[in-house]
């Protein structure tokens, strides 16, 4: 049996600090996701960044860690954003209402703009 994959590297700057996680966020994995962000915010940082772009898989544990340490950041004043998640992850905090942990920069993965598409759909 192999243990599961996931590199976790942290980058702090005064009061902020980057997290840079690349492999698998799941059941396993997710409590190196939660210990980084737990000593972010127990060190005083509020501002954290993470950076997802070598995420290669993410499910709810993940989802889940990421919105209790968004919590626990904004009660402390501070704020936590994901950048660049894998398209499925993009698409289930759409889909969950939880996109206010984006960036909020329109960037794919790849760092261009999405296309914007116009839809037919009920135009006059």
């Amino acid at each position: 049996m192999s243990l599961p994959h996931l590199n976790v590297q942290r980058l702090d700057e005064r009061s902020r600090a980057l997290i840079t996680l690349a492999g698998e966020i799941d059941l396993e994995t997710v409590p190196l996701v939660s210990v980084s962000l737990r000593e972010c915010l127990y060190e005083g940082t509020c501002t954290i960044d993470i950076d997802l772009t070598a995420v290669t898989f993410c499910d709810v544990s993940g989802l889940n860690a990421f919105l209790h340490a968004s919590w626990q950041a904004t009660t402390a004043g501070g704020a936590l954003q994901l950048h660049h998640p894998p398209p499925s992850l993009r698409r289930i905090l759409t889909l969950t209402g939880c996109a206010f942990l984006l960036d909020g920069t329109p960037a794919n993965r790849t760092g261009r703009a999405p296309t914007a598409r116009v839809s037919s759909a009920g135009a006059r």
